[in-house]
This record gives C-alpha cells, structure tokens and sequence, in this order.
C-alpha cells in the first residue's frame, strides 16, 4: 500500500513541476503578445505564487475535513478548471483573465502541495523523510525538465507566426486539463494508507497555534522556504530573456537552457538522495546555497556561453533545497504540529510571487545582471538557516 501510494505521489509531483515550469514560457510569451516590460510580466509568477500565500490555510482546513486522498482529487480538478480557464482569455486576448485563470490554476496545485508534502514524510521512517521527499520531488523536477520543451514547441513557436496574439496557449492548456481529469480518476480509485484519516491541520486552539509557531525551526524554515522558492522562480522567469540578452539565439532556443535549469535540479535530486543519507541536511544546504551564489556572481560577470551554463548550474544546486528546508523546518515536531506547519510553510511560498515581481522592477531600472543579486541574497539567507540547523 505505501509503495502504491508512493507511486501516485510521483506522478502528482511531476504534474505540478510540469504545469508550474510552464510560468517560465508564459512569461516571455506574454511579455512579447501584450508588450509589457519585465515587472508586468512577472505578475504572470505574482498571480501563480500569491494562490499560496492565500490558499495554503484554507487547504489545509479541506484536508481537515475530507483527509489527504480527496484533498489530493479535488486539487487536480481545480487545476484542470484553471487550464480551462485559459480559453475565455485567449478568446478575449485579455492579459487580466490570463493572472485570473492562473490563479485558479495555482490554487488547485496549493491543495496538492499542503497535501503532498506532509503526507510523503509520513510514508515511512522519520529519519528518512528528506531523502523520501528528495526522491518525489526528483519526478516534480522531470516535469520542469519536460515542460520548457512543450512549451518551446507548441506555446513559443507561434512567435514566430504572430506576436499580438495569444491562441497558441489555447489548445496546450486543454491537452493539460484532460490529462489532469485522468489523474483525477485515477487517484480517486487508489486505497491510501489509514494514516491520512489523522489530519487536524487546522483545528485546535489559538495557544496550539502559537505552539507550533514557537517550534525552534518553523519560521526560519519559513523564511527560507520564502527566498528559495522566490530565488528559483524568479531566475528561471527571465532565465529566456536573459539568455537572449547575453547570447544572439531566438526564444524557442533559449527555452532549452530553461529546459537545462530545471533539468538540473532533477540530476541534482538524484544524487541527493544519496548525499542527504550520507551527509548532514544542514551541511549540504549550505553547501548548494554557497555555491548558487558563486555561479550567479560568475554568470553576471560574464559573457556569451559561459554567462549562460553557470546561471543554469543553479538549477542543480536548487535540487535539494526545498525537501530538505521542509524537513529541517519540522524537525523534532510531533505529527499533530506537522500537519499543522505543513499549512504555514506553504503559505511561505508566496515568495514565488513577491521576489520575481522585485527582480522585475530591478530588471527594468538596471538590466537582468544587476537584477540576479536579489536572488544571490536569497540564497546567502538559506546557507545561514543550514549553518543554524547544525548547531540546534
């Protein structure tokens, strides 16, 4: 049963990177169909991201109510109603029914990380719930690997036919929404283990809500949860852009290294499953966040080529970094309070959209180079929270 349950969650995890990933095309595609600058298309990440800030409590009171398996369907459904959603925009060419439809979109993939995570770290030994979450999340990077050359093909080549017109989101996005009712079905039928039927996220008293804020680790997880998944979208946003700013290649090429970042991240959580068995979280935390902010000071002071590989190098060191923040987050904590946290530190991922909203603005006043040191200063906050988690 928890290896059936296993194998569900792979396939959730890689939908939701694949359908997140998308963000990255959809950016430059829109930022070129409705001719924004950088701070108006990142309200594309801002709309996406802001679902968390807003929709992880209320998640986790659904999970309260109807458990881990349902959340998990019902989640798949309103993401599929988001993609549905992208019809009426391209019908409309309205860039503000694009933010409404991604923001549906968004809040159904909120369902299923609140519901995702903990449930995973409750699938066995607790002192191997990093590497357990490491492994899913590896299939939630194959689907960012995916998903830049979907999007290449069917969503950023119609640049090359139209640049005012946004119908070649239309039938991409409907592809999606059927695959998603499949899964939908598909993950209804399945048995999970009893354990989901133990959810109290959101119940209990002001004081136990306090108890679990106090927890050592919670909000500084949450802080870091913030720049992490804040530094992440935000380079691989503008990651096209600036590829094409560095080096002479079209859109739909420059997709590919997006494809190369995300790809990245997924090698990287191979082999941490190893590394995070063999070695300290904390220890290897820090050591992927020093090393992120070498190769975004290395690509800045850069040019051609080199600029581009060791920008997209960030993607590997990304690999580890959320499961394990998570892990480190709720370490020590009874499973009653990590229910309960498992909603707050969804709710940090609200970075996604504030921070690439940030980079945004600093893009258009000074150019993407000096833009990257935000998220450079994102990654130097991680490495502190990796040097603290050793010492507790």
């Amino acid at each position: 049963m928890y290896r059936q349950a296993l194998f569900s969650l792979t396939v959730l995890f890689f939908m939701m990177g694949f359908i997140t990933c998308l963000n990255d095309i959809l950016v430059p595609y829109l930022k070129e169909v409705f001719k924004l600058d950088y701070s108006k298309a990142a309200l594309v990440q801002f709309c996406f991201f802001a679902a968390y800030g807003l929709t992880s409590i209320p998640a986790s009171k659904v999970i309260g109510k109807v458990g881990y398996q349902k959340t998990m369907v019902y989640g798949f459904i309103l993401t599929a109603i988001g993609c549905l959603m992208f019809f009426p925009a391209v019908q409309f060419s309205t860039y503000s029914l694009f933010l409404l439809a991604l923001f549906v979109l968004a809040s159904g993939i909120v369902m299923l990380q609140v519901a995702a995570n903990p449930f995973v770290s409750l699938l066995g030994p607790r002192e191997s719930a990093s590497s357990r979450l490491t492994m899913v999340q590896a299939f939630n990077s194959f689907g960012t690997f995916l998903a830049p050359f979907f999007g290449s093909y069917f969503i950023l080549s119609k640049l090359n036919v139209s640049t005012d017109d946004p119908s070649g989101l239309r039938y991409p996005y409907l592809f999606i929404a059927a695959v998603l009712g499949v899964i939908a079905v598909f993950l209804a039928r399945l048995k999970f283990p009893k354990s989901e039927e133990n959810y109290d996220g959101v119940s209990g008293s002001w004081m136990e809500w306090k108890a679990v804020i106090n927890e050592p680790h919670l909000v500084l997880g949450m802080l870091g949860i913030f720049c992490y998944v804040g530094a992440e979208v935000a380079i691989g946003s503008f990651l096209v852009n600036y590829v094409m700013d560095r080096v002479s290649m079209p859109e739909t090429q420059a997709a590919n290294m997006v494809a190369l970042y995300w790809g990245g991240a997924m090698a990287g959580r191979f082999l941490g499953i190893y590394t995070l068995r063999e070695f300290p979280p904390g220890k290897v935390l820090t050591v992927h966040s020093l090393l992120s902010i070498a190769l975004i000071l290395i690509s800045i002071n850069s040019f051609g080529m080199r600029a581009v590989y060791s920008i997209v190098l960030v993607g590997v060191c990304n690999s580890i970094m959320f499961p394990t923040i998570f892990t480190l987050a709720i370490r020590g904590m009874s499973e009653h309070r990590i229910q309960k946290a498992s909603g707050l530190l969804s709710t940090a991922i609200i970075g996604g959209a504030l921070i690439p909203v940030i980079t945004g603005q600093m893009a258009d006043s000074y150019g993407l180079r000096v833009a990257f040191l935000l998220p450079a200063l994102c990654y130097g906050y991680i490495a502190l929270f990796g040097v603290k988690s050793q010492k507790a």
